[in-house]
C-alpha cells in the first residue's frame, strides 16, 4: 500500500455524464471512496483538471494566457466543491493554490502541504501552476515531485493505455505496464510531454487507471494491477 500519494482527478469526472458542471451524486461517489481511502493511513493530496468548465486550449482566438487564466480559476472551482463533499464526509481538507484568492484558499507552501498530508488531512492542489501554458497534468507532476509522493493515480475516464483508440479499434491492446520514457519517445498523449519529461527525469512513476471501475482510487492506492503503471 502507497503511503503518500497524489491522485489526479478529470474535471469530467465529477460532470457525470453530461460532461458539464457537477453532478451531485458523481461527486459524493469519489468523495466516498477518497475517504474510504484517508481512513486506511494514507496521505492523499488532489489535482482536479477544469474541463467541465473550460478548455482553454480550445477556445479559439482568445488570448492564450487569458484563456489559461480562466482554466486555472475552473479547477479552483472544482476543488472548492470536492473539499466541501468530504468536509461533509468528516473529512478536514484544504484548498492550496499558488496564488492568494482572499480567504477562499491558502497559499500553497511545500512545507505546510506537508504537515496536512501528515495529519490526515486532505490537500487539494487548485490553480494549475499558476502560470500559463502549464496543464493541470504539469500540476500533478509538479506536486507530487515537491511532496515527495510515492506515486501519482491518474483517475480517467478510460482504464489504462493503449496501442490505440480502443473506442475505434476493437482489437486495441492495453499495457499492463510501459516506461515513461514511451510515453515521451512515442508521443503517446497519456499526458503531455512536459509533464512526462519532468517525471521521468525525477523517478516519479504514475498509473492511469478507470475511476469508474468498482472501488477504484482504494484498489489502486493497495497496489493492485488495475490500469496502466508508468515506470520511470
Amino acid at each position: 500500500m502507497y503511503k503518500r500519494i497524489c491522485l489526479k482527478l478529470s474535471g469530467e469526472a465529477l460532470a457525470g455524464e453530461s460532461g458539464k458542471g457537477f453532478s451531485e451524486s458523481e461527486v459524493t461517489k469519489v468523495a466516498a471512496e477518497i475517504k474510504k481511502v484517508v481512513e486506511t493511513g494514507a496521505q492523499v493530496g488532489i489535482v482536479i483538471g477544469g474541463g467541465n468548465f473550460w478548455r482553454g486550449r480550445s477556445s479559439g482566438d482568445m488570448d492564450r494566457v487569458k484563456a489559461d487564466q480562466i482554466g486555472m480559476l475552473a479547477t479552483v472551482m472544482n476543488c472548492i466543491y470536492a473539499a466541501d463533499e468530504l468536509r461533509q464526509q468528516g473529512i478536514k481538507c484544504h484548498i492550496m493554490t499558488p496564488y492568494a484568492i482572499g480567504d477562499v484558499t491558502e497559499l500553497y507552501t511545500r512545507d505546510k502541504a506537508v504537515e496536512y498530508m501528515e495529519k490526515g488531512e486532505v490537500v487539494f492542489f487548485g490553480g494549475g501552476t499558476g502560470h500559463p501554458y502549464f496543464s493541470t497534468d504539469m500540476a500533478i507532476v509538479l506536486r507530487a515531485i515537491e511532496v515527495r509522493a510515492d506515486i501519482i493515480l491518474s483517475a480517467k475516464a478510460i482504464d489504462g493505455v493503449y496501442d490505440s483508440d480502443p473506442a475505434v479499434n476493437k482489437d486495441a491492446v492495453k499495457f499492463d505496464e510501459m516506461n515513461m520514457s514511451d510515453i515521451v519517445d512515442k508521443k503517446l498523449g497519456v499526458i503531455d510531454l512536459a509533464s512526462a519529461v519532468l517525471a521521468m527525469e525525477n523517478k516519479m512513476p504514475m498509473l492511469l487507471f478507470g475511476l469508474n471501475e468498482e472501488n477504484s482510487i482504494m484498489r489502486a492506492v493497495n497496489g493492485e494491477k488495475i490500469g496502466t503503471r508508468i515506470n520511470v
